[in-house]
């Protein structure tokens, strides 16, 4: 690992952070710099309008999506170009999360597959904010199974008639388009059968229902689909080819999203710096100062791990499978790291509220964690990838792998 900017790296990092320092909404900055998992909010504003905003202001200055080609909205620079952006743009890089799944996921997927006049058409107003992207896959039937979905699309002309249920799906309530992946043939195994879409969110026949979270928000939706009607030039990759597309998303799904997970170990240490239990400081108790200690340790190894994908970028090479560590060590951490906060909060822990600033703050980290625990591929999935993709073990035993989709014997089928 090589942990210094080259001089084109440290020329780029300047220019940056002299952009963000004379634009940036500084107004927010504190609010930003203060929220955590499961907790990004602005007492006075409208989160997502603030977000459009900054990313709007970004795009016409030529910051958004820098790894993307200019004539889509991006900026051609390199990935580590683009890793050094989100160093410098600090807290106000919160703002980005509003268009993750867009960003991180919908765009790559759209560039890989898309048509030409597709891409220049609906890719710049993605990367400038403008037009909000969520991703339809996951489905009550299915669980982690991407590829058990029972979404059908059904060709009829020139359209594809669409009917079933989707999710899970972050963001869907006030996003614009989204990538849908459905079931074209059941007749094949079930990964063959698949075929991806893109569609315009307020087309006639799509309802999104948002779901009540236990944090009381609510990021997540069911969306359900009745006879909608997509044209078959909005189709992505061929007929039946749809797996293979989403592996595309789902690749840049877990980098997206693994990147950008919290521990919780920055404001459980300054929490344990500043709270007194009844033997004095918190910071100073054997047990605390040992729990911290374990954390520290996982902490400095997922950063480590980072740096170790970040000098990969930086000599050119694309980070493989092994982004999927972050997710995976990050995601149950933040739980534990929550769970023990409140534990030291005695009945401080059930406070809430937009002044809870330490136990609302935790409270709403641990509500926050098993969705993030689910999202992107859950726990046993991100292991089934590091087992058999990182360390080369034997790939778990799939009895359902040739058999066609509508052989699969399903509760209440004989």
């Amino acid at each position: 690992m090589n942990f210094d900017d080259t001089p084109q790296e440290a020329e780029f990092r300047a220019t940056a952070r002299a952009w963000i320092g004379a634009n940036a909404p500084k107004q927010y900055e504190e609010e930003l710099r203060k929220s955590s998992l499961g907790r990004t909010v602005l007492k006075n504003a409208n989160i997502l309008e603030v977000a459009k905003a900054w990313q709007k202001k970004k795009a016409d200055a030529g910051w958004a999506c820098l790894h993307w080609p200019k004539e889509y909205g991006g900026r051609g620079s390199s990935p580590i170009e683009r890793v050094i952006w989100q160093q410098e743009e600090g807290p106000f890089g919160q703002l980005s999360r509003m268009f993750i799944i867009g960003h991180g996921m919908c765009g790559p997927t759209m560039m890989a597959f898309a048509r030409e006049e597709h891409k220049r058409t609906y890719l710049p107003p993605l990367a400038s904010g403008e037009k909000v992207w969520c991703q339809l896959f996951s489905e009550p039937a299915g669980g982690s199974d991407v590829a058990g979905l029972r979404t059908r699309a059904e060709k009829d002309g020139d359209d594809w008639v669409i009917n079933g249920q989707k999710i899970w799906t972050s963001g869907a309530h006030y996003s614009d388009y989204g990538i849908l992946l459905t079931r074209t043939d059941p007749t094949v195994p079930k990964h063959k059968g698949l075929t991806m879409f893109f569609l315009d969110m307020k087309s006639p026949g799509v309802e999104v229902r948002p779901i009540k979270q236990a944090s009381g928000a609510s990021d997540f939706n069911e969306v359900y689909f009745t006879n909608v009607r997509i044209p078959d030039h909005q189709r992505l990759g061929e007929v039946g080819d749809g797996w293979n597309v989403s592996l595309t998303t789902l690749m840049n799904e877990r980098s997206a999203i693994g990147a950008a997970v919290s521990t919780g170990f920055p404001e459980l240490f300054e929490y344990c710096s500043s709270l007194m239990l009844d033997g004095g400081p918190a910071i100073e108790d054997r047990a605390v100062r040992s729990k911290l200690a374990n954390w520290a340790v996982k902490a400095s190894g997922l950063k480590y791990t980072s740096m170790r994908a970040i000098s990969a970028l930086s000599r050119g090479e694309r980070p493989g499978p092994e982004n999927s560590i972050g997710k995976l060590v990050a995601g149950s951490m933040i739980q534990d790291v929550a769970t023990y906060a409140l534990d030291l909060q005695g009945a401080s822990g059930v406070v809430s509220g937009e002044d809870g600033e330490l136990a609302g703050r935790f409270q709403a980290m641990l509500l926050r964690a098993p969705g993030t625990r689910v999202e992107g591929g859950t726990d046993e999935i991100m292991r089934n990838i590091i087992a058999e993709r990182v360390l080369g073990l034997p790939g778990d035993i799939r009895v359902d792998k040739d058999v066609p989709f509508n052989k699969i014997p399903t509760k209440g089928r004989g």
